[in-house]
């Protein structure tokens, strides 16, 4: 009976409203690398179609677009661990006791 229970009452579930996809992290990451190439190949593709071309401008663009994600996505991977290497350090180095050493 306690099974019927749990299956015959609705679920719930709460949707919190406050919550963001976080552009730092791995689903942030993938959604921007595909709206970028997809916009991209857009643009390729609208161009080949107005110039009356073969794919030529969407392979173009799609690079373009693949390159310029792998480029920025490598400079915030080494902010990010710049970052993290100066607050190792600086928990490494502990806290100073306030006073100012002399250099003889």
């Amino acid at each position: 009976m306690k099974l019927l229970s749990r299956l015959t009452r609705p679920l719930r579930r709460t949707v919190r409203s406050d919550v963001r996809i976080d552009p730092t992290d791995g689903p942030g990451h993938g959604m921007d690398a595909v709206v970028t190439l997809v916009i991209f190949f857009g643009i390729g593709f609208g161009i080949d179609r107005l110039a009356g071309t073969t794919p030529i401008f969407m392979i173009v663009f799609t690079v373009l677009g693949a390159v310029g994600l792998f480029a920025k996505f490598k400079y915030r991977y080494d902010a990010a661990m710049e970052q993290l290497e100066e607050e190792r350090l600086a928990k490494l180095a502990g806290p100073g006791d306030g006073r100012e050493q002399e250099v003889a």
